[in-house]
């Protein structure tokens, strides 16, 4: 079992902002504030690992697909255990996920709509991952900025959604409230992906290199608003792409990297 857990414990030991499971939490105590009855914290605590184990395994996937060295300051899952480890213990920290919905006291419709909020918001991670993937991939894609936000409601605010739903439905919110709190919460994921996008280009993210989203050919927001504002000069867009197919051979320390920034 060590081979599956070990991946996962040492990526979640090394920290991490925990924004999520807290927005969790946070989100039952208002709704049941707002309501005038007494939260359920061992319910909203019991439902934290939904969204941290499942933050956990898309970063262990996240850095294979990027093919990026480090995370939180040390060698990634795929680094230190091995590209085959990291992918299955990744694949089944998603499913292990669930087992917080089968520990808690509660009916089974509750429990039925618990499984289909986590799996809705799965599928939409992974679509989100899926274009990024796309575009990363190709240097001479470029997907327009209305393109990029559709992505990051996917594959960044999915989790946040995801938090805020089950947050609300913990503290005895009714469906229209958890969708109506969905849709804000996923505008917080895509905050949070842009505040992200522009630190790794300024002073780096803690853990990370600075310009490293360069290196995997990251189409984030600064570099579209780039391309958007360089319409009519092709020559300084192909000069950017340039650094990008630069980048991505020699690798962070190319200095096509600052040259790009």
């Amino acid at each position: 079992i060590s081979v599956l857990t070990q991946p996962c414990a040492h990526l979640v030991s090394l920290g991490g902002k925990r924004w999520r499971p807290l927005l969790l939490v946070l989100c039952a105590q208002m709704t049941a504030q707002a309501k005038k009855t007494d939260v359920d914290l061992t319910k909203a605590y019991g439902l934290t690992p939904l969204v941290e184990f499942a933050h956990t395994a898309s970063l262990i996937h996240d850095d294979i697909e990027d093919g990026a060295d480090t995370r939180r300051g040390k060698p990634c899952a795929h680094i230190s255990y091995g590209m085959d480890v990291a992918i299955n213990a990744g694949s089944w920290l998603y499913f292990e996920a669930t087992t917080a919905i089968k520990a808690l006291n509660l009916s089974s419709d509750e429990k039925l709509r618990l499984y289909e909020l986590f799996l809705q918001e799965l599928r939409l991670l992974h679509l989100g991952q899926a274009m990024d993937i796309k575009w990363h991939r190709n240097p001479d894609l470029i997907p327009s900025i209305e393109e990029y936000t559709a992505m990051v409601r996917n594959k960044t605010g999915t989790l946040a959604r995801l938090a805020v739903k089950l947050g609300i439905l913990a503290g005895g919110g009714t469906d229209s409230e958890i969708e109506e709190a969905g849709k804000i919460a996923q505008d917080i994921g895509v905050a949070f992906q842009i505040i992200d996008d522009v630190i790794n280009l300024t002073t780096g993210n803690p853990g990370k290199k600075r310009g490293d989203d360069i290196v995997e050919g990251k189409k984030s927001l600064p570099v579209l608003t780039f391309f958007e504002q360089n319409k009519k000069n092709p020559q300084k867009t192909q000069e950017l792409s340039q650094c990008f197919i630069q980048a991505s051979k020699e690798g962070i320390e190319s200095p096509a990297v600052e040259k790009a920034i």
